[in-house]
């Protein structure tokens, strides 16, 4: 069949696409042949510095991807002062932490959890069910019980920091998260070993005082996650709800597969959940998503809706935190 302009329109509409010259259709950029930079590390947020030179460490003596960042996203798990991942993470406003994780290796191994109590690191929980259950995803009671049979320590996750910021939110009950603050924190991160596989996790006790029950992005692979060790990995933070619908880390990987840069990819994602919001006359103003992606040269991409998001990189001879680049940057 000839590709004709008619069908290039059909397909363009039925995706969401642009059909001017604008950002939506931005063409493919070229990717490094080239030897690749690595091993790499990049996760979300300030807090990834710290993860991120846990995991470089493990990369630099050899280890795979799948294993750094493991032990680089404990390491924010169990900080108590990170208050939206793990250990001391803001509760649900039936005042129970409550907290979803996955991780995805270079062989399209997954593993995941969601709403698990009690446990304090639910990325090695996922871990687990990626290598000792014929599953992929555990959720409740059903996760802390396997959790437990593992050998996992039952323990009081909500801090006494926590618990004040819960009942001073009780008081009026009011659900807005506010941009950057309550509806972000996630730690995704993602690596490139020094045997050139590609690695990912995803955890957090997502959004304050959301229903009980409520899961986000962050334990669900292709929205929260997603690792194709042919072409790339992505990760996402903030409103979850947006990225699920339109799987958007898998978007970003798959629009690297079609040719774009890990920058491209993920500026193209942000822009289909923002053309998604304002079809459905979503709240724009209360949205927040950001993306961070990485290629199998060892090359970076990052964007978001609004601006605040950062994100932290490492490799040889170089450690730092960035702003990433905002669509509805004034």
């Amino acid at each position: 069949m000839i590709f004709t302009r008619r069908h290039f329109l059909k397909l363009a509409t039925a995706f969401g696409l642009s059909t001017n010259a604008g950002p939506l259709l931005a063409k493919p950029g070229s990717t490094s042949s080239g030897p690749a930079r690595k091993p790499v590390v990049i996760s979300t947020w300030d807090f990834g510095l710290q993860a991120n030179k846990l995991a470089f460490n493990l990369l630099q003596q050899g280890q795979r991807a799948v294993d750094a960042v493991q032990q680089g996203v404990m390491l924010t798990e169990a900080d108590p002062t990170e208050r939206s991942v793990g250990y001391g993470g803001r509760p649900d406003r039936d005042g129970k932490v409550t907290l979803d994780a996955c991780i995805m290796d270079e062989f399209a191994n997954i593993g995941a959890v969601a709403v698990l109590q009690h446990i304090k690191h639910p990325v090695a929980v996922a871990r687990a069910v990626m290598e000792h259950t014929p599953h992929v995803m555990l959720v409740g009671q059903g996760a802390l019980d396997f959790a437990l049979e593992q050998g996992f320590v039952r323990e009081n996750l909500l801090t006494p920091e926590s618990e004040q910021e819960w009942r001073q939110w009780l008081k009026d009950a009011n659900y807005r998260p506010v941009v950057n603050i309550e509806n972000h924190d996630t730690i995704g991160m993602l690596a490139l070993d020094s045997h050139g596989n590609l690695a990912g996790a995803c955890t957090t006790s997502g959004m304050a005082f959301k229903m009980h029950g409520r899961v986000g992005d962050s334990p669900i692979i292709g929205a929260g996650l997603y690792v194709d060790n042919e072409v790339g990995a992505a990760t996402a933070t903030g409103h979850g709800e947006e990225v699920i619908r339109v799987t958007g880390s898998f978007l970003v990987v798959e629009l690297m597969r079609q040719g774009f840069s890990p920058q491209q990819a993920c500026e193209q994602a942000v822009q289909r959940i923002y053309h998604k919001l304002k079809l459905r006359q979503g709240n724009i103003a209360d949205t927040q998503i950001g993306f961070i992606a990485l290629n199998k040269q060892g090359e970076h991409g990052s964007y978001c809706l609004q601006p605040g998001f950062n994100f932290a990189l490492q490799h040889a001879g170089s450690a730092q935190l960035h702003a990433a680049s905002a669509l509805l940057a004034s």
